[in-house]
């Protein structure tokens, strides 16, 4: 073979390898089909192992009705405080899971915030007991302020006034507050002035134990005002 056909041969050897070099790059890197190698005997695909992401419980734990007893304290370092007040400072939980058990009290957080958080000994059944009592006492003193409602005529008489406002002393004296309504009928609608006097009068035979909390309105054929305790 001459030199000038020798040199073609190589040429085109080169430039083989250039092509195959530049499929086997745009193999790798082309956005479409599995990755892989070129080689002589076809492409050859590569493995690409990925990483698996487990998906994690990040979920918070339910919310507790109370305060944590006992086991339920998982810090292992707590400030205790005695059943007297006395200090025992920031000892380890399992000490004071000991100390508790030795003078048969119960181990309950009472400050979960604090670092390190706070317990204290206590009969916790006795103390739960005990908080029940105070709310259900709570509970009972409580006044749901109520509105009664007084009505009269215009033109009421003595007794029915009399024993109009027995009732609503009575309902002062419970702390409730009392609606006094006229209802006024046919042509009393003409006389008004007759309904303002009557609530006049109420109003200063009350004024020792009530207070006027809604003015005189007048309402259709109704006129009203409301009262409240002293």
């Amino acid at each position: 073979m001459s030199n000038r056909a020798n040199a073609r041969h190589r040429h085109a050897i080169a430039q083989e390898g250039k092509t195959g070099a530049n499929e086997t790059k745009k193999f790798r890197e082309g956005p479409e089909g599995p990755r892989g190698i070129a080689t002589a005997f076809g492409f050859e695909q590569e493995r690409v192992i990925v990483a698996r992401r487990f998906a994690t419980n990040t979920a918070p734990a339910p919310a507790k009705d109370g305060p944590r007893v006992n086991e339920e304290i998982y810090s292992r370092t707590i400030l205790l405080i005695g059943d007297d007040g006395h200090k025992y400072g920031e000892i380890g939980i399992d000490e004071a899971r000991a100390i508790a058990e030795e003078r048969g009290y119960d181990l309950v957080e009472v400050s979960p915030e604090a670092r390190p958080p706070v317990v204290k000994l206590m009969d916790y059944g006795k103390y739960k007991y005990e908080q029940q009592k105070k709310a259900a006492e709570a509970r009972k003193k409580q006044k749901v302020i109520e509105i009664k409602e007084i009505k009269m005529r215009p033109t009421i008489d003595d007794h029915d006034y009399d024993t109009k406002m027995k009732a609503m002393r009575r309902f002062f004296d419970e702390g409730d507050k009392v609606k006094v309504t006229l209802r006024f009928r046919g042509r009393e609608m003409a006389h008004q002035h007759l309904g303002m006097e009557l609530l006049g009068r109420i109003q200063k035979d009350v004024e020792p134990i009530a207070k006027i909390e809604q003015l005189p309105k007048v309402e259709g054929r109704q006129m009203m005002m409301v009262l409240a305790p002293r």
